[in-house]
C-alpha cells in the first residue's frame, strides 16, 4: 500500500516501515493500565521510610528527588512504583500542572506515589511516554479539565485515543529516536546547572558575608585596598518611568523590540511600538515587584503590564552591572503575592570604591559566566525545539 492511499501515517516515517500498514487509532487502555496513588495522613509521615512521589517531584519531564516526603514502610494501600512507570499528576491546585508526567528511572529508591498522582504502566513505556508529549495528549487533558475542578478522571484518561504503529518494532524505533534527544536535553541541562553552581560559588566568595566588610576572595591587585562601603539600596539607585506600558493583548510573537515584565521569563513578547521603548541609560535592572524576578537589560525594550520597577545605579557610587550581580548574590525572596520593592529599597548594599576598578573586575568575572549560561541555554532551547518538531513529524494528528 502506498503512502498516497494511507491516511493515518506520520509525515516522517523511518524507511524500513514505509511498506507497513497505516497506524491504528486505539485507546490508552490497550497500551497499559493505571496504578492508583496512596492516601496518607500527617501521622504517617516519617523522616525516612517509603518515598512518596508527588507533583513537585516531576520537573521538566524528569523525576527530581527534591522536597521529598516519606511515610512509614508498613503503611497499607501503597502500590509500589516501578522503573519505567510513567508518573502523572492527575489532581492539583494549579490547572497548569495537570497531566505533567515523567518516566521513573531505573535507579529510583523504593517508592510509591501520592493520591493526587497516578502511574501508567505500559508494555512499551518509552513509546507511551513520548505519546504523552504530543499535542494530542495535551488537547485531551485540557478537554478533560472542568471549569473549577483541576483533575483528570481515571476512567476517561484510559480512553484517550492516539494513532499508533501496528508493530512494536516501529513503536520502539520511535521511542529510541526521541529518547536519544531527551538524553541530549538532559545532558545539556546538567551543563547549565553546573555553570549555575559555579557562579553561585563565585558569588559567595566575591562579595562580603553578613557582618564582614571584605569578601572571602579578593583579586590580587585589590588586596591592599580599603574595606568596602555600605548603603541602603534606595540611596544608590535612580528609578526609571517608562513612556507607556503595553497590555498583554498587545504582545507580538515577533517584532523589533523585546517586551519585559515581572515573570521569570526573560522576554515575554515583542513590539514595534516606538513610543513605548526605553532606550537610554542602558543597562537597566528590572525588578518584579510581586515576583522578585531580577533581570539585567542591555537593549532598548518596552515594559509589559504593571508590576515591575526599573532602575539604574547611581554612578557616583556603583556601576549598574555590579549592582545587578550583588542583588543576585543577596536576592530578595518572595514571601507571598505582594509588593516587595519597598523592602528591596531598605536592603544594604556593600561595594568597593568605584574608582578602584574592583567593581568592574567583579562584574566582568560574573558576567562572563552569565554569557556561558546564556549560550548553553540557547543550545538547550534548540534541542527542545528540535524535539518538538520531531514529535509533530513522527506522530500523525488525530
Amino acid at each position: 500500500m502506498s503512502d498516497k492511499t494511507m491516511k493515518n501515517i506520520p509525515k516522517l516515517r523511518f524507511p524500513e516501515f514505509l511498506n507497513e500498514p497505516e497506524w491504528k487509532k486505539i485507546k490508552l487502555n490497550k497500551l497499559g493500565k493505571l496504578v492508583s496513588g496512596l492516601t496518607y495522613s500527617p501521622d504517617d509521615i516519617r523522616e525516612d521510610g517509603l518515598l512518596v512521589l508527588r507533583s513537585s517531584n516531576v520537573q521538566d519531564g524528569e523525576i527530581k528527588l527534591e522536597d521529598n516526603v516519606y511515610v512509614r514502610t508498613d503503611i497499607k494501600g501503597a502500590n509500589l512504583s516501578k522503573p519505567n512507570d510513567i508518573l502523572i499528576c492527575v489532581r492539583n491546585g494549579s490547572k497548569a500542572l495537570i497531566g505533567k508526567n515523567a518516566l521513573i528511572p531505573d535507579n529510583m529508591p523504593l517508592c510509591t506515589h501520592g493520591a493526587f498522582m497516578t502511574v501508567f504502566r505500559a508494555e512499551l513505556p518509552k513509546f507511551v511516554f513520548q505519546l504523552f508529549k504530543t499535542k494530542d495528549y495535551e488537547r485531551q487533558v485540557n478537554a478533560d479539565l472542568g471549569a473549577t475542578i483541576n483533575s483528570i478522571n481515571g476512567n476517561k484518561f484510559i480512553k484517550y485515543e492516539f494513532y499508533v504503529p501496528t508493530t512494536e518494532k516501529e513503536q520502539q524505533k520511535i521511542a529510541d529516536c526521541l529518547s536519544s534527544i531527551d538524553s541530549l536535553i538532559t545532558v545539556q541541562g546538567q551543563k547549565i546547572e553546573l555553570l549555575k553552581e559555579h557562579k553561585k560559588g563565585l558569588l559567595q566568595n566575591l562579595f562580603p558575608r553578613d557582618g564582614e566588610n571584605v569578601p572571602n576572595f579578593r583579586f590580587p591587585e585589590f588586596k591592599n585596598n580599603e574595606v568596602w562601603e555600605e548603603k541602603k539600596l534606595s540611596d544608590l539607585i535612580h528609578t526609571i518611568t517608562p513612556p507607556k506600558k503595553l497590555l498583554t493583548n498587545q504582545y507580538l510573537d515577533n517584532g523589533s523590540f523585546p517586551i519585559i515584565d515581572q515573570s521569570q521569563k526573560y522576554i515575554v513578547g515583542w513590539t514595534n511600538d516606538e513610543e513605548s521603548i526605553i532606550r537610554e541609560k542602558l543597562p537597566l535592572i528590572i525588578f518584579g515587584d510581586h515576583t522578585c524576578a531580577l533581570k539585567l537589560i542591555n537593549q532598548p525594550f518596552a515594559q509589559g503590564a504593571d508590576g515591575i520597577k526599573i532602575f539604574e545605579a547611581n554612578s557616583q557610587y556603583l556601576t549598574t552591572n555590579y549592582l545587578y550581580q550583588f542583588l543576585q548574590f543577596n536576592p530578595l525572596i518572595m514571601e507571598e503575592y505582594k509588593r516587595h520593592f519597598s523592602i528591596l529599597k531598605d536592603k544594604l548594599v556593600k561595594y568597593p570604591n568605584k574608582n578602584s576598578g574592583e567593581q568592574q573586575k567583579i562584574a566582568d568575572c560574573l558576567s562572563s559566566i552569565d554569557e556561558k549560561i546564556n549560550l548553553q541555554s540557547q543550545k538547550l532551547e534548540i534541542l527542545k525545539e528540535h524535539k518538538k518538531a520531531l514529535l509533530q513529524q513522527l506522530f500523525p494528528k488525530l
